[in-house]
C-alpha cells in the first residue's frame, strides 16, 4: 500500500470517527440574559430574554410565604447556607409565579427551569453549571412522579445524597400539587411488592424530605380571592366600579368552581379586554 493509499484511509477512518463522536456542546453565555431554559435533548442552556412573570407586589395572600422563600432565596445569593425549596398545595395560588417573581427581586442571581420530563438530566445540567461564577436557581414546575418512574433518583442524588451532591452555587426550588411529590399509587404498589415495604416506602417517601423548606399553599378565601382582583385592578388602572368588580368577580369565581390566585388573573384579563385596558402596571 502506497503512502498516498494509507493517508486516504487514515483520512476515512477520521471522518467516520467524527461523526460517531458526540457533538462538542457550547459553552454558555450567562451574561445575555437572567433566565434559561434547559434543553436536556441537546445539552444546551437556551436563553430567555423575556420572563413571563407577575410582580412580586401582586402576589396576594401567600405573604407569610413570600417572606420566607425571599429570605431563603437572598441568603443563597449572599453566597450563606439555604435550602431546596418545594412549593406545594392547591393549583392556581401562585407557587411558580413566587419563584419567577423573587428571582426578579434579586440582581445577579440566574433563573433556569427544568421540564419535569428532563429531571433525569439533572446531573449533567449540575455538571455545566457548577464551574460558572454565577449563581443559579433552578426551577421545575409542576414536579410529580407515576408509577414506573424512576427518574427520582437522580433527583434525590442531586439534592443530598450523591457523590459530588448539589453544587454550592445551585439551588432547586420545586412545585407540586402533591405535598410528597410521588403518587399514591406509586407507594402503594412498592408497599404491595418490595421484600420490604417498609424501606421501599421510606426510600420513595423521603424524596421530599431532601427539600428543607416547605410551604404550603392553600386554596384562598373569598376576601383574599376579591383582594387578589383588586389588587390587579389598581395596578392596572382598570376602569369599574367597586359594587360591580366584586359581584362580576365572584360570579366568574362560581362558574370556574373555585377561587385562586389564577382565577383571579384569569377575570382581570376579561375585565381589561371589555374595557379596552391594556395590562401594563402603571
Amino acid at each position: 500500500m502506497s503512502d498516498h493509499e494509507l493517508v486516504a484511509r487514515l483520512d476515512a477512518l477520521i471522518a467516520i470517527l467524527e461523526r460517531w463522536a458526540p457533538p462538542v456542546r457550547p459553552v454558555p453565555d450567562f451574561t445575555v440574559t437572567d433566565a434559561f431554559m434547559w434543553q436536556a435533548e441537546t445539552g444546551v442552556l437556551a436563553p430567555v430574554p423575556v420572563v413571563s412573570r407577575v410582580d412580586l407586589t401582586l402576589l396576594k395572600g401567600i405573604d407569610a410565604n413570600r417572606d420566607r422563600l425571599i429570605d431563603n432565596t437572598q441568603r443563597f445569593a449572599k453566597g450563606l447556607p439555604a435550602n431546596n425549596a418545594l412549593l406545594w398545595g392547591a393549583r392556581g395560588m401562585g407557587k411558580s409565579s413566587l419563584v419567577k417573581a423573587v428571582h426578579a427581586s434579586i440582581p445577579g442571581l440566574k433563573l433556569v427551569e427544568i421540564h419535569r420530563e428532563d429531571i433525569a438530566s439533572l446531573p449533567a445540567l449540575m455538571g455545566l453549571l457548577r464551574p460558572a461564577s454565577h449563581r443559579f436557581l433552578i426551577l421545575c414546575d409542576d414536579l410529580s412522579f407515576d408509577a414506573g418512574e424512576t427518574s427520582y433518583k437522580s433527583l434525590k442524588a442531586v439534592l443530598d445524597g450523591g457523590v459530588e451532591g448539589r453544587p454550592e452555587n445551585v439551588l432547586f426550588y420545586a412545585t407540586s400539587n402533591r405535598r410528597h411529590i410521588l403518587s399514591r399509587d406509586m407507594v402503594e404498589n412498592e408497599r404491595g411488592t418490595a421484600i420490604n415495604p417498609g424501606d421501599a416506602v421510606e426510600e420513595k417517601v423521603s424524596l421530599s424530605d431532601r427539600f428543607g423548606l416547605w410551604l404550603g399553599f392553600h386554596r384562598c378565601s373569598q376576601d383574599e380571592y376579591l383582594s387578589m382582583v383588586e389588587g390587579y385592578v389598581n395596578a392596572f388602572a382598570i376602569p369599574t366600579e367597586p359594587d360591580a368588580l366584586r359581584r362580576e368577580a365572584l360570579e366568574w369565581s362560581t362558574t370556574r368552581g373555585s377561587r385562586s390566585g389564577r382565577v383571579a388573573w384569569q377575570f382581570v384579563q376579561e375585565l381589561a379586554g371589555r374595557t379596552g385596558t391594556h395590562l401594563t402596571a402603571r
